[in-house]
C-alpha cells in the first residue's frame, strides 16, 4: 500500500492516506492515480480550479519526500509550474504527479498561497 501524508501550510489538520495505486482513478480529477485524484477520492480537499487539466497552478504541492515514487514531470507541467508562487525544485502539480510506486511513501506540503486566475477574473 502507498501512503501520502499531507501537511497544510494554512494550519489545517494533517492528513494521512493509505491506498493501492492500482485502484485508480479514485475521483476522476487530474491524471488517474495523481496526488489530486487520490486526495479528492479520500475526501481531502486540494484546490484545482481547472478541474485537473494542467491549465493552472492551484493544485501546486511540494513533495518533501517520496519524489521518486511519482511519474516524471512532463513539459506542459513544468511550463505551468513556472507560474506557481513558492516554486521549489520539489514542486509538482497535484493533477499531474501520478503515484507509480505501489509501496511509495510521500510527504506532500500544500502551500498556503495559490493563484486562482479563474476566481480572480470573476
Amino acid at each position: 500500500m502507498a501512503r501520502i501524508r499531507v501537511v497544510f501550510e494554512s494550519g489545517e489538520p494533517e492528513q494521512e492516506i493509505e491506498f493501492d495505486p492500482r485502484q485508480a482513478p479514485f475521483h476522476h480529477d487530474g491524471q488517474p492515480g495523481s496526488i489530486l485524484d487520490v486526495l479528492l477520492g479520500h475526501r481531502v480537499h486540494l484546490e484545482h480550479a481547472c478541474g485537473g487539466n494542467c491549465a493552472c497552478t492551484t493544485c501546486h504541492v511540494v513533495v518533501k519526500s517520496g519524489l521518486g515514487a511519482l511519474s516524471e514531470a512532463q513539459e506542459q507541467e513544468e511550463d505551468m509550474l513556472d507560474k506557481a508562487p513558492g516554486l521549489t525544485p520539489m514542486s509538482r502539480l497535484g493533477c499531474q504527479a501520478v503515484v507509480e510506486d505501489a509501496d511509495g511513501e510521500l510527504l506532500v506540503v500544500v502551500p498556503r498561497y495559490t493563484i486562482n486566475q479563474v476566481s480572480e477574473q470573476g
